[in-house]
């Protein structure tokens, strides 16, 4: 069952800009916070997460230095600003959170025993 909302997807050209929002529903304890994507062809897979409870971060190392995360707790809202992207960026980004996923998975379990959302396109012309 979907219970956050994630958005902010578009089309932008190569070394353009987006930044996702994933909000959670307020009464879900969202620990686990993870933005994963998807092309088209290929398997899902964690560009990246945080434990909002101490900050921590991990990146897929084709996103580190060009994509951040951030988070706005009185919103319920985790961010993820995208830089400098590249068509390789091109997919439909999904975000998902769990109390009881890690963020050595991306919080991947979220999918199964946590929240997702419903997923944002982005797509980046060369």
């Amino acid at each position: 069952q979907a219970q956050l909302a994630d958005s902010g997807g578009g089309s932008v050209q190569t070394g353009g800009s987006l930044r996702l929002s994933c909000t959670v529903s307020a009464d879900y304890d969202s620990t686990c916070v993870g933005f994963w994507r998807q092309a088209p062809g290929k398997d899902r897979e964690g560009v990246a997460a945080i434990n909002t409870s101490p900050g921590t971060t991990k990146y897929t190392d084709s996103v580190k230095g060009r994509f951040t995360l951030s988070r706005d707790d009185a919103m319920n809202t985790v961010y993820l600003q995208m830089n400098n992207l590249n068509p390789d960026d091109t997919a439909t980004y999904y975000c998902a959170a769990s109390p009881h996923a890690i963020l050595a998975t991306y919080c991947r379990i979220a999918f199964i025993d946590g929240a997702w959302g419903q997923g944002t396109q982005v797509t980046v012309s060369s």
